[in-house]
């Protein structure tokens, strides 16, 4: 990705703390326990791309000492606010000293600066034996719900919606490798998030890619109520269901 476009990257986000820190799925605390498994205790983390800290508040209640890297200055004053360490920088130039940490992680965000460039300031920041951990929250799409949910997603999205850098399973294994990492490890946990109507809507405008305002959002709002009506338990409630993905790997050194 090109600076420019990394600026551009950073800056969809802005506007939207609030809204995604209310509304973004949290993480499965097995998934949370798989990642620190083995490390030391209360390891150092730096969490890259931590936007509001979601992630980072995650690693700290699992026993971690954790710091967030965040470019966006919307999303980092929300984590501040929180109470964490969240300081300014981004995946390639963190501002850390290296070998400060015990692990690194990228929590729903690796997609925007998946290069060797990235993996290799990890890399730096890490000490013997340090882990780097990337982790998605993956709609299943075996489930209905969800499915029918990511269809409206596409429908409404904006040209963003293909935002990031494009690689896949086989390409993302190499690119670890090649910073050093090995003990490859590809682990899915099964979670889900259970929100109501209003919780639906708040879901779609935290990404990156929903329209902001005007007839467009309008649309989507209307949209998203009909397909909660369509699928809403005794409760009011509807399930998006996921597959917690955990790709991590352990440097080794020669």
């Amino acid at each position: 990705m090109s600076e420019g476009a990394g600026a551009a990257s950073v800056r969809r986000f802005s506007g939207l703390a609030d809204v995604y820190d209310r509304y973004r799925p949290r993480y499965p605390a097995v998934a949370i326990a798989a990642i620190l498994e083995g490390l030391a205790p209360a390891p150092t983390a730096i969490d890259v791309g931590a936007g509001t800290g979601i992630s980072t508040r995650a690693l700290i209640e699992a026993g971690a000492h954790a710091i967030a890297i965040e470019p966006n200055d919307d999303m980092r004053a929300f984590a501040v606010a929180s109470g964490l360490d969240a300081r300014p920088g981004t995946a390639t130039k963190t501002g850390l000293a290296p070998g400060c940490a015990d692990l690194v992680t990228s929590f729903q965000a690796f997609h925007w600066f998946a290069n060797a460039e990235a993996l290799a300031e990890f890399r730096r920041l890490l000490r013997p034996a340090g882990r780097v951990a990337l982790v998605w929250n993956e709609r299943d799409m075996n489930d209905p719900f969800t499915n029918d949910f990511r269809d409206l997603e596409k429908r409404f999205g904006e040209a963003a919606m293909l935002a990031g850098i494009d690689f896949t399973d086989s390409t993302l294994e190499p690119l670890m490798r090649g910073a050093g990492l090995e003990e490859i490890r590809w682990l899915r946990f099964d979670h889900q998030q259970v929100i109501d109507r209003d919780a639906l809507v708040g879901r779609v405008r935290s990404t990156s890619y929903a329209p902001r305002s005007g007839p467009a959002l309008d649309a989507m709002i209307a949209a998203l109520h009909a397909l909660h009506a369509q699928y809403t338990d005794a409760a009011g409630n509807v399930t998006l269901r996921y597959q917690t993905e955990v790709i991590s790997g352990d440097l080794v050194l020669s």
